[in-house]
């Protein structure tokens, strides 16, 4: 029997390495056989940090791959529309989770979240309260995760709790030069000349049920934020129509934060979406492009308000 420990669909950084966080987590808590794995390939920035470290990436699998007597254990992630898609619910044993809940389990399961601006702060957290040790090598994966998903400890999700944990896992590393590192981190997120219009609106998405509505929000950061807007704007335009009639949702838009410049514009096709964003925010679309200033947490900034306007 195994216990596998899984983040969403589409994983970035933070997804990636807390599946081996709570591995090694679970291990010294003695959970029976962890095992980290991903359920899609690697974006750049994870590719990037993973090679600039020499870590192994963990095991890619499918639903097919979890028999009937192995157990489950999400990370960074809990509403089904973001998990393992063929998953059994009733394997699922634990959640470690900094995202709103959204649930309905037949079972009592472990369920631990945090307000904070990664899933690797939560994980850092629980080493600290069982007095675990972090290794070298875990830390820098933990460091990097927690830089990233923060944007440099500079998204409204930021906590203390971050700080501390980038504090105590640089340490660790013996990483002195954390603006370096978070610099490198953002060059390799906003590699993107490669990725089709397609690949730029699903590199990091999450769709979200949100009183009967599905509404799939996909975020690209970048530090060509005006280039993407500029140049390719009518591709991914046209990319965001197909992929709202191919997953069947009822909203789509595309947010393009400029992670230099602290600001996100989100892109929007139709009229369903520009009236919801222009209610979520306050704010006009012009030419299907709607500026909402320095506002970079798709979780804490974006999704809230999208939430909000549905409700209302």
């Amino acid at each position: 029997m195994k216990t596998y420990i899984i983040g969403h669909q589409k994983p970035d950084l933070d997804s990636v390495v807390a599946a081996i966080s709570f591995a090694e987590y679970s291990k010294l808590n003695e959970v029976e056989n962890p095992t980290p794995a991903i359920i899609d390939n690697f974006n750049p920035e994870t590719k990037f940090v993973f090679e600039k470290f020499g870590q192994i990436s963990p095991v890619l699998i499918s639903a097919s791959d979890i028999l009937p007597d192995d157990r489950v254990i999400l990370v960074d992630h809990n509403e089904p529309d973001q998990r393992l898609v063929g998953l059994n619910p009733e394997q699922i044993v634990a959640i470690y989770d900094h995202h709103k809940v959204n649930l309905n389990l037949n079972q009592p399961i472990e369920i631990i979240t945090l307000p904070v601006g990664s899933s690797n702060t939560i994980c850092w957290y629980l080493f600290k309260e069982f007095n675990f040790p972090i290794n070298s090598n875990l830390a820098k994966l933990m460091l990097s995760a927690i830089l990233s998903d923060t944007v440099g400890l500079k998204s409204s999700t930021t906590t203390e709790t971050d700080k501390e944990a980038v504090k105590n896992l640089s340490l660790i590393a013996q990483i002195t030069n954390l603006e370096e590192l978070t610099l490198e981190i953002f060059k390799a997120k906003s590699n993107i000349s490669s990725l089709t219009a397609e690949q730029v609106v699903l590199n990091d998405y999450k769709i979200f049920d949100f009183y009967g509505k599905k509404v799939l929000i996909g975020q690209i950061e970048t530090v060509e934020q005006e280039t993407l807007l500029n140049s390719r704007k009518e591709e991914l335009l046209n990319s965001l129509q197909l992929i709202k009639e191919r997953e069947s949702v009822d909203f789509i838009i595309l947010a393009i934060t400029d992670i230099l410049k602290i600001n996100t514009k989100l892109l929007v096709n139709r009229g369903g979406e520009t009236e919801l964003v222009q209610k979520a925010f306050g704010l006009s679309v012009q030419n299907n492009i709607l500026d909402i200033g320095p506002k970079m947490s798709r979780k804490k900034d974006i999704a809230p308000a999208i939430e909000n306007s549905l409700k209302a």
